[in-house]
């Protein structure tokens, strides 16, 4: 893989194209970063609405954590906020997703692959959609700099990271394919085992929240070496409830 910037996707949206408002789909322990692919397996009533209803328009989902790790952010969970509808609370910043392709199943699912835009920070929450999901008001003008991940220099100790990876993955009895690893350009490193690691709640939010990919570089690489001989963490399922 190269390290020179990709031609830029022409199907992207330019920042002044960016949504007002976003549906919102809360889920702890899942990470979208802008650059970032993310698999999404949707089959509940409300969530099969929200996809349909941004296919017909702008596309885009907000991928966000609720407060209170521990699940999906199903009303009713604890955390609940009663002057939000007895909604659980999310966290303020969550990144917007487009919808780059769907498969329908026999079974009445839809597999979805959504490319991470940019971060916004969670406004207003609005009234329920007609569907029954969530929205809010969206501001993306803090993380206006996301949209130019294709040319962004990264600042990483690759060494560090990959002794840091390796002691994870055999700590956890993970494996992977290192020639891919090694090969990998570094801001894809680091959005990718950002994404893909199994990091609880906490810390995934905290990779999402770093200013930048150099910021967030050195988080994973500390995260590594924090976690390299600790208990296992659980992969969340990529599903809705």
């Amino acid at each position: 893989m190269s390290d020179s910037a990709p031609v830029r996707n022409p199907f992207e949206p330019s920042f002044e194209q960016l949504p007002e408002t976003l549906p919102i789909f809360p889920l702890s322990g899942v990470l979208l970063l802008p650059g970032g692919k993310l698999p999404l397996n949707i089959f509940e009533p409300r969530y099969l609405s929200m996809i349909f209803d941004a296919l017909a328009g702008h596309r885009m989902i907000g991928m966000v954590q609720p407060v209170q790790p521990g699940g999906f952010a199903g009303d009713g969970l604890p955390g609940a906020d009663p002057s939000n509808g007895g909604r659980p609370q999310v966290h303020k910043v969550g990144c917007a997703g487009r919808i780059v392709s769907f498969n329908e199943t026999e079974d009445g699912r839809l597999l979805l692959a959504l490319s991470g835009v940019c971060r916004f920070d969670v406004g207003r929450e609005l009234e329920l959609a007609q569907g029954g999901y969530r929205r809010v008001s969206s501001l993306f003008s803090p993380y206006r700099a996301d949209l130019d991940h294709d040319d962004e220099i990264v600042e990483l100790d690759r060494d560090r990271l990959m002794a840091g990876l390796a002691a994870f993955f055999r700590g956890k009895n993970l494996s992977t394919d290192w020639d891919a690893v090694k090969q990998a350009a570094d801001a894809n490193l680091v959005t990718s085992l950002s994404m893909v690691l199994p990091f609880g709640p906490a810390e995934k939010q905290a990779l999402l929240e770093a200013a930048d990919t150099s910021a967030r570089a050195k988080l994973l690489i500390a995260f590594l070496e924090m976690n390299a001989f600790g208990p296992s963490s659980e992969t969340p399922p990529r599903r809705t409830n």
